[in-house]
């Protein structure tokens, strides 16, 4: 996610005022208060607004977002800025605005809930650094005086989405079952490792959520299709046979890990698939990826849940990354995945294009509701296929086990 090069010139940061969500409900009010906020200033070429309502489906996928992730405040020219979620939220309004009109808000993340996953002497710096109005925890990650709330309710957002579909409500209506939800978050988490915040990410959302599952004996798949690979989530499943994190990835590329001999340790060796693609991959290198390596992996595990670290900065119009990926392959690779547990969870990552990030969230949203929806072409041929089959090989041999 990070991006070193770019200028931060300070500027004053927005405060976060006060606001009428219930802080400890689960399962708080929708909100609507977005509004502006699902516009962003740019439409995707070719992609006209679609709504397809009216009859022809029955709009059953939770979205749980809240406008108070617009405070999160990184500062001037920041690539990981407030637009990115504008963005995201527009895709899936253009899909059906009632799925954000009966979208919920996100509980906090509780203090204990956060030290499943990360040290208390991190959850202080961090919570400290925002009292002093804000800073920078590492050269790429900037936060402002309400970060430290939009983390932890970046995290509850997950948690959130796991209560409530493992309760079978729906967003508008009565109990139906949902078996999907998309959560349109910011700060992002997968970077933050259990002592340290990094690489745009306060908390690690998506980490904390697992733990919590396992911790109450679920079986729990990560799949992780950001063009960076998510260290932190990594290091915290490295040693442990209840999660299964796998990672289609960049490399080389920040942070510098994922390489394909990472594997995990001790009773968790084999439950940590890396995929490391090199620079110009394409969906169809992905797609490869996943159906040789990161499905059968997932299939042999058997998960009780799938939660899909879904970074939209795979996307060639990406001002970070190399990768080859066109929005529809994003819609792509979440069909595939959550075919493979009775509940999906997908987690809005990195994505730092506007327009990418909106038609790819368009993609997906449509596929987490069981909607085959292309704004563009899916992407063809590209490199890295000798890396899938390495891959699959390591991965034939845990199956052999």
């Amino acid at each position: 996610m990070p991006h070193n090069d770019t200028p931060r010139v300070p500027v004053g940061l927005r405060g976060c005022g006060s606001r009428s969500c219930s802080l400890r409900s689960r399962a708080a009010r929708a909100t609507a208060s977005l509004g502006s906020a699902s516009e962003p200033d740019n439409t995707p070429p070719g992609l006209a607004p679609k709504r397809v309502g009216g009859g022809q489906y029955d709009p059953a996928m939770l979205v749980i977002t809240d406008e108070r992730f617009l405070d999160h405040d990184t500062g001037y020219r920041h690539p990981e800025r407030p637009d990115r979620l504008r963005a995201a939220l527009a895709g899936v309004a253009d899909v059906d605005t009632e799925l954000l009109a009966g979208g919920r808000s996100p509980r906090r993340a509780e203090r204990d809930e956060l030290e499943l996953v990360h040290s208390a002497a991190m959850i202080d710096r961090v919570s400290a650094i925002a009292e002093h109005g804000g800073g920078h925890l590492d050269a790429d990650t900037a936060m402002g005086p309400a970060s430290f709330d939009a983390a932890r309710l970046a995290a509850g957002a997950v948690l959130s989405a796991v209560e409530q579909l493992a309760a079978g409500t729906e967003s508008s209506g009565p109990a139906r079952g949902d078996s999907e939800a998309y959560c349109l978050v910011r700060p992002p988490g997968h970077h933050a490792t259990p002592s340290t915040s990094m690489g745009f990410c306060l908390f690690n959302s998506v980490a904390v959520a697992a733990a919590l599952l396992a911790a109450d004996g679920q079986r729990v798949a990560i799949v992780d299709v950001d063009a960076h690979h998510g260290n932190g989530t990594q290091d915290v499943f490295w040693d442990r046979d209840d999660v299964l994190y796998a990672s289609i990835h960049q490399y080389p590329l920040y942070p510098g890990t994922g390489a394909l001999g990472e594997r995990g340790a001790g009773a968790g060796e084999g439950c940590t698939v890396n995929v490391p693609l090199p620079p110009g991959a394409t969906g169809n290198t992905a797609r490869a990826a996943l159906d040789e390596v990161i499905v059968p992996a997932v299939e042999r595990f058997a998960p009780d849940w799938m939660l899909i670290s879904a970074g939209y900065d795979g996307h060639r119009a990406d001002p970070l990354t190399g990768l080859g990926y066109s929005a529809s392959d994003y819609g792509d690779f979440v069909r595939r995945l959550m075919a493979l547990a009775p509940r999906t969870v997908a987690v809005l990552e990195g994505g730092y294009d506007l327009d990418a990030t909106r038609a790819s969230s368009y993609a997906v949203a449509g596929a987490l509701l069981g909607l085959d929806l292309h704004p563009e072409p899916a992407s063809g041929a590209g490199p890295g296929m000798e890396v899938v089959e390495a891959a699959a090989r390591l991965s034939a041999l845990d199956g052999n086990r």
